[in-house]
């Protein structure tokens, strides 16, 4: 009985990671139509390079199997990586969009979004991770440097004795695109270890947050979206 369950679960994943799969496909296509071409292109000439070497030395089934396998991998990375292309570029220039991105930035990392805002929509997101506090701004960049100093201030009143970065997502000088903004993070040096990231993140919810008490939709914020007339910007 317990193998038929777990069959059962296994046959029920299947078809949900195929259906993911294919609306992955679908939005990219939109983005990138060239995307199938490109993607099948580069498993056909794995394919093809590894069979070639296969008959030239004797071997073309070995060689041709381990050339399909190799295919369908080189096949799956490109279209991972056209596909997360394809996502940041919808992405970019929504409101919110850089939370969407820290809250996949990778295990060890805590993000709290919306830390800070004003009336203009210009917002500050926090993530806390071995490399200490990033704060990630998106908006306009003379007023979210204003967003920024003034929530420094307050992360080096609560932790001293804890790094506090600083990004501004954009394309212009001194900026980080959305699309670096994980990668950046990531070669940050790390300096904090697992028990200290949990004692600043303790700290830090100890300190509340301008937003703990409006509820947030997952990913990027909707464009109408409004300071409450009640609330004070940072």
């Amino acid at each position: 009985m317990a193998r038929k369950a777990n069959t059962g679960s296994a046959d029920a994943a299947n078809p949900g990671r195929l259906k993911q799969i294919a609306l992955t496909y679908q939005m990219t296509r939109k983005a990138d139509p060239k995307v199938g071409l490109v993607v099948a292109g580069v498993g056909i000439v794995v394919l093809g390079v590894l069979l070639g070497i296969g008959f030239l030395i004797g071997h073309p089934v070995y060689l041709g199997i381990l050339g399909f396998v190799l295919g369908l991998l080189a096949a799956a990375i490109v279209f991972g990586r056209r596909a997360e292309r394809a996502a940041f570029g919808q992405m970019e220039g929504q409101p919110g969009a850089a939370a969407a991105v820290l809250q996949n930035v990778g295990r060890g990392w805590t993000t709290t979004p919306a830390v800070a805002m004003n009336r203009s929509q210009d917002v500050v997101h926090r993530a806390v991770g071995r490399a200490g506090i990033v704060l990630v701004a998106e908006g306009n960049p003379n007023r979210v440097k204003t967003l920024l100093a003034a929530e420094k201030k307050r992360m080096n009143r609560v932790v001293v004795d804890v790094p506090v970065h600083d990004l501004i997502v954009g394309d212009g000088e001194g900026q980080v695109p959305l699309k670096k903004i994980r990668t950046t993070m990531l070669k940050m040096p790390r300096v904090l270890t697992g028990p200290q990231v949990t004692a600043t993140n303790d700290r830090l919810r100890a300190m509340g947050d301008l937003m703990s008490n409006m509820p947030l939709p997952k990913g990027p914020m909707p464009k109408g979206m409004r300071m409450p007339r009640g609330g004070k910007a940072r």
